[in-house]
């Protein structure tokens, strides 16, 4: 009878246990997966290389901030245009660092802040994150042709650039240690629960590389331990037979820029 009273208690106690963390992880993933950093509206940028800002209003609360570098001297215009989504950390601030790589190819690079992420305003959600991903492209397309065009990815971000490049014309698309899917990303961690009930974000990037008619190259690293490698991997089975998969080995999540491999490719890609 003891021994069935323990069992009793150790199972009620895993229960109520599940339950919390279930209920936590359900209110507070977006704090969990997220790491924002706001700014003030009139707060100024300082970057070394030259830079214009654009604001997207979609309502009253909602205004999508860009930064748009720009390849500066000696160059009279651009050839194009990269649309740089980036990850979840910051805002452009961190990120503005991968710019030069395009501007030194003649490419202006706009990096749009997501809702809540540095001047960026309003609700974040899956839904925002892919009307904002299309406004930008709209904007982009007042000034430059679809075949001018590189829409880029950068972890978080590659699968909103996946599903951008899905659905409007684009001269390439390239993605930086992109996921498979958001749900079976999150479902590495939290196995044990319904992930695909729980969570407020899908984003499968699968399923929008099967619709890409536009080149892909995806870049990841044998050593990535946020979005680990065999994760990525499983996205060649969505690739076109002409797409390129690209392997780093003992490349990480933060450092593929630092490899030549990885700043020669997009100098190919940027000039073909």
């Amino acid at each position: 009878m003891k021994n069935k009273q323990k069992l009793f208690k150790r199972v009620k106690l895993f229960i109520v246990c599940y339950c919390l963390v279930g209920t936590a992880l359900f209110y507070l993933q977006d704090k969990l997966l997220f790491r924002p950093t706001a700014l003030p509206p009139n707060s100024t940028f300082h970057f070394t290389q030259p830079f214009t800002e654009a604001n997207i209003s979609l309502d009253a609360a909602t205004k999508f901030n860009i930064v748009q570098f720009t390849p500066g001297k000696p160059y009279d215009s651009a050839r194009g245009v990269v649309l740089y989504f980036h990850g979840n950390k910051e805002n452009v601030n961190h990120y503005q660092q991968y710019a030069s790589a395009f501007t030194r190819n003649n490419y202006e690079v706009w990096m749009p802040d997501y809702p809540g992420y540095g001047k960026s305003t309003g609700t974040f959600s899956e839904a925002v994150l892919y009307e904002e991903a299309l406004q930008v492209y709209k904007l982009a397309r007042t000034k430059y042709r679809p075949d001018q065009i590189v829409v880029y990815g950068k972890s978080l971000g590659s699968g909103i650039a996946a599903q951008l490049a899905s659905i409007r014309d684009c001269r390439e698309l390239v993605l930086e240690t992109p996921y498979y899917s958001f749900t079976s990303l999150v479902r590495l961690v939290a196995f044990i629960y319904p992930v695909s009930l729980l969570s407020h974000y899908k984003i499968p990037t699968n399923q929008y590389l099967e619709k890409v008619t536009a080149p892909v190259t995806i870049f990841h690293g044998t050593r990535d331990w946020t979005i680990p490698y065999f994760h990525a991997k499983r996205l060649k089975a969505s690739l076109k037979p002409t797409d390129e998969f690209i392997t780093i080995d003992g490349g990480g999540h933060n450092n593929l820029f630092s490899y030549d491999r990885v700043q020669k490719k997009i100098d190919t890609l940027l000039s073909r």
